[in-house]
């Protein structure tokens, strides 16, 4: 008969197990045994269901396929109804082999609790391995089979035991783990090593689900370290490894009791002769090597004495140990983890990270890797030793495997210092050229952040920049290229230099986004210096470009096919800038910007506009020097975003000098004459908008008294009308409305309101104030103030909490057209608006700021010319902004309550 037929009875596992004692093979690793025991499981399921595995293997279609599982499904269920008790262990089989397919079987997970209580060996295996692979820990179902686990655990046979700590070990709940533990302590003394293996291995997951558990375990972990028998012993270990993870105590009693009797074992092993049931590769049983290494580290963690234990023995496996083998160089990896984890041993940390530099030489990535790995780990221990394999990390770089280039760069990065930055920089460089391109991002980001970092002086770093940018400008981040600006801005005596050598990348690299914006911006500064050859250092060649050659420069920025907006609007600001310094070129450069007066893109066609009417109106463009520090610290994220208001002394730069506080209008631009004041401080970051540079610009220079500009109206600020900050004052209104300020008052006629602003308090009254228009510019002076006529009573115009606002009304005698009034403050200063059929003309009020208490007042005198006298009497719209305790306020009223004769 066909032994393998359907009725054909299997050899059971106690038969099999009887024949395997009375013919034992030459030898078995311990380590295969649970290969072959479970290739013994897989072939007995296989076995059981051959049948039904055949038909679906002959199966030609998906449908055919559910169809043959379809009827066998309903055949076991048929079985089931029934108690078949003879086929349940086939059917509980097929049942399996059919949950490896992906098709439900929940149907049969009682089947596995009915073979598990059953009396026969083959019916429980069959059982446990129905219920390790249909049934996880989150079934309640399990809550039934606890019991069948407890009587297992208790069992005669060591076989049935076995399979019980299997199943435990492989689905064990919290609420299992707390009723079994004591069967599974107790079975870590039992006389059959495999028993003590597998309940070593069963403890693990119950320390694991319930730490609270851990302080039963530690005496009998401690005995299996003792243990000649390896796999016993190896689960052993790794118990012991859990139990320091998760119990303190657990830790401090194998530091004290176990350290030494480890050494012992770790050696014996490293010394012992040829021994075949555990060899690999000429080594005995690396893996429990590599198990003993793990917990010695764990142990000599924190603890001088430990540390000092292990010392020679580790000497003896970092030295002893062949390098020509995997197995061989896995337990030197973990030696090297150890030496590394372990108290302080010099001796040892240098032998430990010269293997690492052995293991960087070896052709497998693998192994590469993993030092590059522990070398990371390393550096932070021993940095000087790691610096000696730095040729070595560097080749690494350029390896052709994605992840050891990324993992050598990252490596690379720590072990840049001041002194051997430029080294080490210009390695990387060298190989940014011949990089592929999707692994320039990671490296260009790699380099900028050295170069910046350990930077020994400006001109170093000017030149590893441009560098940079010349190879690789398009990945390069916008907060480098404007840290570059920032310092090439303060860096006075290389300007010349920066804007020469930039010129000339420019010429080879126009294909470099960020190169070419760096370029525009420095040609538009120094131009000059480009055209002069001002600043010429001794390491320079000499260059000759003409004032139509840097025009040129700019034009070709703009008109390139790939040029994007950032770097088209920062070309017409840079031309701007050069109109007044290159006279011959203004007509050219003039009919370039009004180019894009027509683009479609309206950043380009606003800016042309109103750089056409700038142009024709002022001669001398400078941007202020940019403030370096606190660029610096806002990125570092140690200052705020808005721009700074600091009243310190400014750097006297040839470029971007720092004035004291005025209002010249446009002054966005600096567009005053060489010898006016400009703006001390904005209210808009200015730069930010035009470069998408985030910069704070040039402090007041010393013997001014003038605070920073409070923060108004926002169109006010980005036009500088009213531009002059008041003095700050001893009392809670400290500051009166900041519009209220400058020696040019403007009226700015904006949707059908005037916006007005008043004199500074250093202003004399001659001087009338001018009316704008925000695109045409200055339009006629109003008339000068004339004698006052009869007086009209006072009229309360507003009245606040912190305000009161009074005036005085007058008419000129032979114009009744005209009203004069006179406006009285008490704390505080007005900012009004008025119908366009109304002109309003402001005098120099009499102060700036006011004491508390109502002690005091400032006067002001206005006059208002209604060209609808006689049809609508006056209306007037106030705004009022004032500082009290340095807190910004804002008031809005309405003035309609004039006499109507007005």
């Amino acid at each position: 008969m066909n032994p393998f037929s359907s009725g054909t009875r299997l050899r059971s596992d106690q038969e099999h197990d009887e024949r395997k004692r009375q013919h034992p093979p030459v030898y078995y690793p311990y380590f295969l045994n649970f290969l072959y025991d479970r290739y013994l499981k897989l072939l007995y399921l296989l076995l059981q269901c051959r049948d039904m595995i055949r038909a679906i293997r002959s199966c030609k279609t998906a449908a055919e396929e559910r169809a043959v599982v379809r009827k066998e499904c309903a055949a076991i269920r048929a079985a089931i109804s029934e108690n078949d008790q003879d086929y349940r262990h086939r059917n509980l089989a097929k049942l399996m082999f059919i949950h490896m397919l992906g098709y439900p079987t929940h149907f049969g997970q009682m089947e596995c609790l009915k073979l598990i209580a059953s009396s026969g060996f083959p019916e429980k295996r069959i059982g446990y391995l129905g219920l390790m692979l249909l049934l996880d820990e989150r079934q309640e179902v399990l809550m039934l089979v606890t019991n069948s686990l407890k009587q297992d655990l208790n069992h005669s046979n060591q076989y049935i035991i076995g399979l019980a700590l299997c199943a435990l070990g492989n689905i064990c709940s919290a609420e299992m783990a707390r009723d079994l533990a004591p069967e599974v302590e107790r079975l870590l003394q039992f006389r059959d090593p495999n028993i003590r293996k597998k309940a070593a291995l069963c403890s693990i997951r119950i320390i694991k689900k319930v730490p609270d558990l851990a302080e039963n375990f530690i005496n009998p972990a401690a005995s299996l370290l003792r243990e000649k028998h390896h796999g016993v012993l190896i689960t052993g270990v790794q118990l012991c490894t859990d139990l320091c993870k998760v119990s303190s105590e657990a830790l401090e009693y194998f530091r004290e009791k176990c350290t030494e009797g480890l050494v012992k074992t770790l050696k014996d092993m490293a010394n012992s002769p040829y021994a075949p049931e555990y060899d690999i590769a000429g080594i005995t049983d690396p893996f429990l090597h590599i198990r003993l290494l793990k917990l010695l580290r764990i142990l000599g963690q924190g603890d001088a004495d430990a540390s000092d234990c292990m010392n020679d023995i580790l000497a003896q496996v970092a030295t002893k140990i062949e390098s020509n083998k995997n197995a061989g160089n896995a337990i030197l990896y973990e030696c090297v983890g150890t030496i590394m984890s372990i108290e302080d041993n010099g001796g040892l940390r240098v032998l430990a990270i010269n293997i690492l530099g052995r293991f960087l030489s070896n052709r497998d990535n693998n192994i590469r890797y993993v030092a590059l790995n522990m070398l990371m780990k390393a550096i932070t221990v021993d940095a000087q030793a790691v610096q000696r394999h730095r040729a070595t990390i560097l080749e690494c770089v350029k390896d052709s495997d994605a992840s050891i280039r990324k993992k050598a760069l990252d490596l690379v990065y720590l072990l840049v210092n001041e002194s051997n930055v430029k080294p080490l920089t210009k390695e990387l460089i060298e190989y940014l050229e011949a990089s592929e391109q999707e692994f320039k991002g990671v490296l260009t980001a790699k380099i900028c952040s050295l170069v910046e970092k350990f930077s020994p002086e400006k001109i170093w770093y000017i030149d590893q920049m441009l560098k940079v940018l010349s190879e690789a400008g398009n990945f390069v981040k916008d907060e480098v290229w404007h840290a570059l600006i920032v310092v090439i801005s303060n860096a006075s005596d290389l300007h010349g230099y920066s804007v020469r050598a930039l010129y000339r990348a420019f010429q080879t690299s126009t294909e470099q986004e960020t190169l070419v914006r760096v370029a525009v911006w420095c040609i538009g500064e120094y131009g000059d210096m480009l055209v002069n050859n001002v600043g010429m250092l001794d390491i320079e060649e000499p260059i000759t470009v003409t004032e139509y050659d840097a025009v040129d420069a700019l034009e070709v920025s703009i008109k390139r096919h790939n040029a994007d907006l950032t770097t088209k609007a920062m070309a017409l600001i840079a031309l701007l800038k050069l109109s007044s310094r290159f006279p011959s070129c203004s007509e050219r450069i003039k009919d370039i910007i009004l180019q894009n007066k027509r683009s479609f893109v309206l950043e380009l066609q606003q800016r042309s506009i109103e750089f056409n009417c700038i142009l024709q109106k002022h001669q001398n463009i400078r941007m202020p020097v940019l403030d370096e520090a606190t660029f610096s610290g806002r990125r570092a994220g140690s200052l705020p975003t808005s721009v700074s208001t600091s009243t310190g002394t400014a750097r006297n730069l040839p470029n971007g000098i720092a004035k004291p506080a005025a209002a010249p209008v446009a002054d966005l631009l600096d567009l005053s004459s060489d010898d006016a004041p400009a703006l001390s401080s904005f209210g808009g970051d200015f730069l930010q908008d035009l470069l998408g540079v985030d910069l704070s610009p040039a402090s007041a220079p010393p013997g001014t008294s003038q605070p920073p500009k409070a923060g108004t109206d926002v169109l006010l600020d980005l036009l500088s009308i009213g531009t002059s900050p008041p003095a700050q004052s001893s009392s809670s209104a400290s500051n009166i409305l900041s519009s209220i300020q400058d020696d040019k008052a403007s009226l700015a006629n904006l949707n059908g309101l005037a916006s007005l602003t008043s004199l500074s308090p250093n202003a004399t009254s001659a001087s009338p104030a001018p009316v704008m228009d925000l695109l045409d510019g200055f339009g006629p002076s109003p008339q000068k103030k004339e004698e006052n006529g009869p007086a009209y009573p006072s009229l309360v115009a507003y009245e606040s909490s912190t305000l009161r606002m009074t005036f005085n009304i007058s008419k000129q005698p032979g114009n009744p057209e005209t009203t004069l009034i006179q406006a009285i403050f008490t704390n505080l200063s007005p900012n009004a608006a008025v119908p366009k059929f109304l002109q309003l003309h402001l005098d120099p009020a009499s102060s700036n700021t006011l004491p508390a208490s109502g002690n005091g007042s400032i006067t002001q005198s206005m006059k208002v010319t209604n060209s609808q006298h006689g049809k609508k009497s006056l209306v007037m719209r106030i705004r009022i902004a004032y500082k009290i305790n340095n807190k910004d306020v804002l008031e809005e009223g309405q003035v309609s309550n004039f006499p109507r004769d007005l």
